[in-house]
């Protein structure tokens, strides 16, 4: 399966160190899944990042590769730990010391969709469990980690931008009442993994586009910031969150008449984003 586990654009020539990736995106939903699920075609698709792989389809053309995951967040999240399993779905799961994402259904593979909505009748074999993570989390991953390890050689670093869309109503509550909500919002797991210089110059691309930045607030960062995060090796993970009301109807699941014009602001961010990861060298060659 791993064939189909991801999708890999490479730009002609890699000049920045930076990588892009969208983990949660994956709309190619088998028919045996949907066969097995209680819910209908719309609200097993309320957990996807829907589009952030169109929104970020530019990456190439700025000199970075863009790994895009296929297999729906709903079927296995690539955000999750392969040992973060739920005794509540998968059969022969011992339970763990407690876990607030496996606890609430989030595991790797997850039990509930967006507002706890029960994805199965009845339980999961560990069998299909560790099917779904050798064929779909293991082939993304051993690419993201190849990727990083390409930056290394060829840029002495690696920046890792985690494109991720976030609920608009995950916004209500973000700062004071009456206070504009943030567009974005960057998980640095509050500084943990990533150099404050890199993720300043991140917030700034954005906030040149005339987006509201926020950080860590209500999204810090998950597995794959945690796990690629290292900035003493110079190493970086930055998890981007976009609000979906910007460029998309989150009911109809359909992108809205902002896609477009949104999607050319984005460009310009890439492009920004893409700079941040060029030596002086890489900088005069690309120019």
């Amino acid at each position: 399966m791993h064939q189909t586990a991801y999708h890999l654009a490479r730009p002609a020539a890699r000049t920045t160190s930076v990588i892009f990736a969208s983990p949660h995106s994956g709309r190619d939903y088998p028919q045996s899944f949907l066969d097995r699920t209680v819910l209908d075609a719309a609200v097993i698709r309320s957990s996807e990042d829907a589009f952030v792989d169109q929104l970020f389809a530019n990456a190439p053309g700025s000199g970075a590769p863009l790994l895009t995951a296929r297999a729906p967040r709903a079927f296995l999240d690539l955000n999750r730990g392969p040992d973060e399993l739920d005794a509540a779905l998968i059969e022969g799961v011992r339970r763990h010391a407690h876990n607030p994402r496996i606890a609430s259904g989030l595991g790797v593979i997850p039990r509930v969709v967006a507002n706890g909505r029960q994805i199965y009748r009845g339980k999961l074999t560990l069998a299909e469990a560790h099917a779904r993570i050798s064929g779909c989390w293991r082939p993304y991953h051993d690419q993201l980690q190849a990727l990083i390890d390409e930056s290394h050689a060829a840029f002495g670093e690696a920046i890792l931008i985690d494109c991720h869309s976030m609920p608009h109503e995950a916004l209500e509550n973000v700062g004071p009442p009456g206070a504009a909500r943030p567009d974005i919002v960057l998980g640095d797991r509050f500084g943990a993994t990533a150099a404050g210089s890199v993720v300043e110059q991140v917030e700034a691309a954005f906030a040149r586009a005339g987006l509201r930045v926020a950080r860590n607030m209500p999204f810090a960062g998950a597995f794959i910031t945690q796990h690629y995060g290292r900035p003493a090796r110079q190493q970086h993970a930055i998890q981007v969150e976009i609000d979906r009301a910007l460029y998309m109807d989150e009911r109809t699941l359909k992108p809205n008449a902002a896609f477009e014009p949104f999607k050319a602001i984005l460009n310009g961010v890439i492009a920004e984003l893409a700079e941040i990861g060029r030596g002086d060298e890489q900088r005069v060659a690309a120019e």
